[in-house]
């Protein structure tokens, strides 16, 4: 019997051909990513706006029943909370703010390693909040202890040196010790800072009698304690990024709560019951300098 080799090889029936190579797995591109503050994080700066404004309105109240001569620590301390209200309004309603942009290097097992963009809400607003009003309260305390106008004039710079640096810090480049070289720096003026209250500002304040060197202590080792608080949480959020934007506002919020409102409240009412706090600044601070600098008749003879 024939066969048609045609029909042979039609019929025949052939093994499926199988695949030995297992699937080569592949790099999926990722998404930039963008750490932005939620409807939490904006209530609570307008929280605080609100706050800074009361505070501002009683500050300004409590000045006009004292007279000029004696309204220095009032004026100084409502030029903080205003300063405080406009940055928080800024924030709030969405302005001041910039991104710090961060390449993240993510390492994989079988495949090479990945690179994220990561673009991260940064408050610069907060900074020129801190720069206007740091020095306001270091000049309170200052006032306080009967600090010399040298030591002032340092410490107030130290202070703006330390925010002026940690706002670098914030907009660093990290493949690089850039950042945490500013960061070291505003630590470095921090410590002057500290240097400048502990060691000068005690002794001063203590001789001025026991109870302004105890209302001294007091209310500056509640501000140190405070501002020994701020560069910890910048340290956690904007440096290491191990806190979101919504944690970062509610400890800053919380920190500049105290060390603005509450500060002022506790200095102006212990200052209006405890006389030895007031500062003599002469005629000046309420008068002007008058005819300070006018030319007296017989000066001209008497230096011919």
């Amino acid at each position: 019997m024939l066969v048609d080799p045609i029909q042979a090889l039609a019929s025949a029936t052939l093994p499926l051909a199988t695949s030995s190579v297992s699937s080569i797995p592949t790099v999926v591109p990722t998404l930039p990513e963008y750490q932005d503050a939620t409807e939490t994080g904006t209530r609570t700066l307008w929280v605080v706006f609100v706050v800074m404004l009361i505070a501002s309105i009683v500050f300004t109240g409590m000045a006009w029943t004292v007279p000029v001569s004696k309204r220095l620590y009032h004026i100084v301390t409502t030029l903080i909370v205003i300063f405080a209200s406009l940055s928080y309004f800024a924030m709030a309603s969405g302005h001041s703010i910039g991104y710090h942009h961060v390449v993240v290097r993510e390492s994989h097992k079988h495949v090479p390693d990945t690179t994220k963009d990561l673009y991260r809400q940064v408050y610069w607003a907060r900074y020129v909040d801190w720069t206007l009003t740091t020095p306001l309260l270091l000049l309170d305390l200052s006032l306080l202890a009967g600090l010399s106008g040298g030591v002032i004039l340092m410490t107030m710079v130290a202070d703006v040196i330390m925010i002026l640096t940690g706002l670098f810090a914030a907009f660093g480049t990290e493949d690089t010790p850039q950042k945490w070289g500013w960061y070291a720096i505003a630590c470095i003026a921090y410590l002057v800072v500290i240097w400048h209250l502990v060691v000068h500002g005690r002794a001063m304040a203590m001789s001025k009698g026991g109870k302004v060197g105890n209302f001294f202590a007091a209310i500056g080792g509640f501000t140190l304690i405070i501002w020994t608080v701020y560069p910890i949480i910048w340290g956690i959020a904007d440096g290491s990024r191990n806190m979101n934007v919504d944690e970062e506002i509610i400890a800053y919020a919380v920190l500049d709560i105290l060390a603005k409102p509450v500060f002022g409240a506790w200095l102006l009412f212990t200052h209006m019951s405890m006389p030895e706090t007031n500062v003599d600044l002469g005629g000046f601070w309420s008068e002007g300098l008058k005819g300070e600098g006018n030319i007296r008749v017989g000066d001209d003879d008497e230096g011919a």
